[in-house]
């Protein structure tokens, strides 16, 4: 139901609708045998992919659907460094010394696009410049601060602009303070997962569209993955299918099921406008930066390369897709920017991410059941926090598999818990807990 529900949220997609794509990646037929075996089509799984197939690994990747369909090809476009949970909560868990490390791998998560951009001459319309805005005084001093000690403790540059800066980058009356970012920036993030994958391809990775994981079975010195019309024989698994990994990859047969329980789907919701008029975009982002806002039921946007403003802001945490969604967001629209609340939008569209009950992300191994010689790893709960940070988990995984596993243990040690309780009721807790997140942003 999940998996259809978010098929039917992608048709609508204006970067699935604009994009053309110049290569299709057929089904798996027959057996093959793999170093390594990886399920799913996004980010992560397609960074992995180019990593080890650059290190001489014989690679198949298995997507049940196409190349970026999911929530790498369709979210907001926001690169940032970083992680969704903050800072605070890794120096608590790991120390100082190791959330310094940290800090500086999601920014080489950074920098990895733009190598990649360059080695492989991906177009992604990348546009320097992230904006993070406070919407209340209150909310303004607290990110004043975080920005203060990212500086001080991790000498992360962001430029702090008070309410009367905020038109360098902004013209909004909405905002009271804001962080500006200049390592970070935005994409098109749909251009990029497919030059991602063209890049695996190129490096020799094989990669079959149409192919979702019927089975998954543990032999020992191999892991057998089934599909419709073939099945891949490998010495290594990972799975980066996130939300979308069917059960054989979740609990059965000999998988652990802690792995499902680890993330929740949450429903996050965009839309564009048609182009603006000329000069018009000035009006509004002069800087052409990308902006977020620091409420727990954040809105983000952004321009596009030809002229529109891209605007997400809305969010389900029951898997239903919200009524009224475009005058939903056009309204949350119209609180940025009232010149534009009766502006139509030409696309809106929508999918799931993976949340974990932290926020931090879940980069583990799920170990051998005794008759199987070689964990299985597994990246997901990127908490819509992931365009820059799935690439680095690619890198890791490829790390830990061929070389030194330290980087990819360090993440392991943020490993987040299961959400509690029995599933059927995860979702209406869910529900209850952002209602009172919601009142709290409303209250200032």
């Amino acid at each position: 139901m999940l998996l259809q529900t978010d098929r039917a949220l992608a048709r609508h997609s204006w970067y699935a609708q604009t994009t053309p794509r110049h290569q299709e990646h057929p089904p798996l037929h027959d057996e093959t045998r793999a170093d390594v075996a990886i399920v799913g089509g996004g980010l992560a799984g397609l960074s992995a992919a180019l990593e080890l197939a650059q290190r001489g690994r014989q690679v198949v990747l298995l997507e049940a659907l196409r190349i970026g369909w999911g929530a790498s090809g369709r979210n907001g476009g926001q690169a940032l460094g970083g992680l969704a949970c903050g800072m605070a909560q890794i120096e608590a868990r790991l120390g100082m010394a190791d959330a310094r490390r940290l800090w500086a791998m999601t920014l080489e998560g950074l920098s990895l696009i733009h190598a990649r951009r360059d080695r492989y001459r991906i177009d992604c319309d990348w546009q320097a410049g992230a904006l993070t805005v406070a919407t209340s005084s209150r909310k303004a001093a607290v990110l004043r601060r975080e920005a203060d000690r990212l500086a001080e403790v991790y000498g992360h540059p962001a430029r702090w602009l008070a309410r009367e800066e905020l038109g360098l980058h902004i013209h909004s009356r909405r905002y009271h303070g804001g962080c500006h970012d200049r390592r970070g920036g935005h994409l098109h993030p749909l251009k990029y997962t497919l030059g991602l994958a063209d890049a695996a391809w190129r490096e020799g990775a094989r990669l079959h569209e149409h192919s979702p994981v019927r089975r998954l079975e543990r032999h020992r010195g191999a892991t057998v993955l089934h599909t419709p019309r073939g099945r891949v024989v490998a010495d290594q698994v990972l799975l980066a299918g996130s939300v979308h990994l069917p059960a054989s990859c979740r609990g059965e047969p000999g998988l652990s099921p802690a792995a499902g329980d680890r993330i929740m789907p949450v429903g996050t919701y965009l839309a564009v406008t048609e182009p603006l008029e000329p000069g018009e975009m000035d009006a509004l982002l002069p800087t052409r930066a990308a902006v977020c806002d620091s409420d727990v039921v954040l809105d983000y946007f952004r321009p596009t390369a030809d002229q529109r403003l891209l605007f997400g802001g809305k969010v389900s945490y029951s898997t239903l897709t919200p009524p009224h969604l475009a005058r939903r967001l056009r309204s949350r629209m119209a609180r940025v920017f009232p010149r534009l609340a009766h502006r139509p939008f030409s696309h809106v569209w929508g999918g799931f991410v993976d949340i974990t009950m932290n926020r931090a992300p879940d980069f583990s191994r799920l170990p051998p059941d005794g008759a199987a010689s070689a964990p299985i790893y597994l990246l997901q709960g990127f908490s819509g926090h992931g365009l820059a940070l799935s690439g680095l988990a690619g890198k890791l995984v490829a790390e830990a598999i061929c070389e030194d596993a330290g980087r990819f243990d360090l993440f392991s040690q943020l490993s987040p818990p299961p959400f509690p309780g029995h599933a059927r009721l995860r979702m209406p807790a869910l529900v209850l807990s952002m209602l009172w997140h919601r009142i709290r942003d409303r209250l200032g």
